[in-house]
């Protein structure tokens, strides 16, 4: 098993971040304020947790056999991959890889198949192929299995879900698991969207909590092990410098892709209010150099749409007529006509609600089917009637605030940073 200091600790603000340990049995504690870890004025780029383990000159995993799940995302402040990062730390053996969704490069659509890494020769066990969770096959040879992937901030991201299943396969083989943690692109701050319906519990929705919940993977990790019982030999590699406040935009660290159609970090932000509209047939931008920047279908009026959605002076957002020809996705090589979507002030933008502004216009410009059948990604029955029922948007979203608070109070035992 994973050997660490035998005290549970969080180091203090002043020096440099190292392990959040979590005892299987053992409840998270609410963190005090001098706990938590403290972000930097934002002059330096965030230290992401790849960093601050190597300033540790890898210290925790020495003399340990370690699978990593990761991608393209997973590199340090320099550019390196944590792969090779690992590859060559003192007393570290790196034996096997794992991907979720979209492989090791980020780049696939569909399912991925078992291959191995060019540079070091190693296999990578595809988590998005025939199985995915590790097996016991896989992690055989393992000590630990260590996560590092850039998240979305988006509840139906599966990566989310991928690194629960890590976790539940590393307490059935018993080994230990860690998380390098990364910033919630979207911040830390905002929680928004229905509260997933505890029997809809699938792939594309581990838990029962809203689409946009706020929290980094680390968090994640110390509130899945705790409420959803999973107890893992769980330990954390916090970041250095990141703050609540932050979008990745704001950390000085480059955006990686963390998968083929999430290309900038405006479209992180536009991505779960309209992803939600694919299933009802609409192009969300795929196969466009905008992905989730653009909506549209053949027999959309843009123009009418536009003007109808600008009427309604949704906050933080414009939008303007739009025609373009996805090359994938719904409407395929079809010319649509739809809107360009504009956030214009990401603090008071709210995807969600933007979501629901679109769906209700469509629905009474009879460009989409009345009742809805789709949007299983809203994970949300009662938003769904109450959309095909006619009500308005900012009363469907006020209706999630009981929902949204009791998360909120879930959620503040797990946070690590300010």
């Amino acid at each position: 098993m994973f050997r660490f200091r035998s005290q549970l600790f969080l180091v203090a603000l002043t020096a440099v971040p190292s392990l959040v340990m979590l005892a299987p049995s053992q409840p998270v504690a609410p963190l005090h304020a001098e706990q938590k870890i403290s972000g930097s004025s934002g002059a330096a780029p965030v230290r992401v947790g790849i960093d601050v383990l190597e300033d540790q000159n890898f210290q925790p995993l020495r003399g340990k056999r370690v699978g990593l799940v990761t991608n393209q995302t997973g590199v340090d402040s320099r550019g390196r991959r944590t792969i090779d990062a690992l590859t060559s730390a003192p007393g570290v053996k790196l034996v096997a890889l794992f991907s979720p969704e979209h492989g090791i490069h980020a780049k696939a659509d569909g399912s991925v198949a078992d291959s191995t890494d060019a540079a070091t020769g190693l296999r990578i066990y595809s988590l998005y192929g025939d199985v995915r969770r590790p097996t016991e096959d896989m992690l055989r040879d393992l000590d630990v299995l260590v996560f590092d992937v850039q998240d979305a901030g988006v509840r139906f991201y599966t990566y989310i879900t991928t690194m629960a299943y890590c976790m539940e396969a590393a307490k059935a083989y018993g080994i230990s698991f860690v998380v390098l943690d990364r910033p919630n692109p979207l911040a830390g701050q905002v929680i928004e969207g229905p509260t997933l319906d505890p029997g809809r519990t699938s792939f594309t929705g581990y838990y029962p909590m809203p689409v946009r919940y706020a929290m980094t993977l680390g968090e994640l990790a110390l509130m899945f092990n705790s409420v959803s019982h999973i107890g893992a030999d769980l330990h954390v590699v916090p970041m250095e410098g990141w703050r609540r406040s932050d979008t990745y935009d704001q950390t000085g660290l480059p955006w990686i892709p963390p998968s083929p159609n999430l290309r900038t970090v405006d479209a992180v932000f536009i991505y779960p209010g309209i992803e939600i509209l694919q299933e009802e047939g609409l192009s969300v931008g795929r196969g466009t150099d905008t992905p989730f920047e653009l909506l549209g279908s053949p027999s959309i009026d843009g123009d009418k749409l536009a003007a109808a959605l600008n009427r309604r002076k949704i906050p933080g957002v414009h939008f303007a007529p739009a025609t373009f020809t996805p090359t994938e996705g719904p409407n395929e090589k079809k010319v649509c006509h739809g809107i360009a979507i504009r956030v214009s002030d990401r603090a008071t933008f709210r995807s969600m609600r933007t979501g629901l502004e679109i769906t209700r216009v469509l629905l009474e410009m009879h460009d989409l089917a009345s009742p809805l059948r789709g949007m299983s990604l809203l994970g949300s029955q009662s938003t769904l009637d109450r959309l095909n029922h006619g009500d308005a948007p900012a009363v469907i979203v006020a209706g999630w605030a009981d929902d949204l608070e009791k998360f909120r109070q879930i959620r503040a035992r797990y946070l690590l940073y300010h």
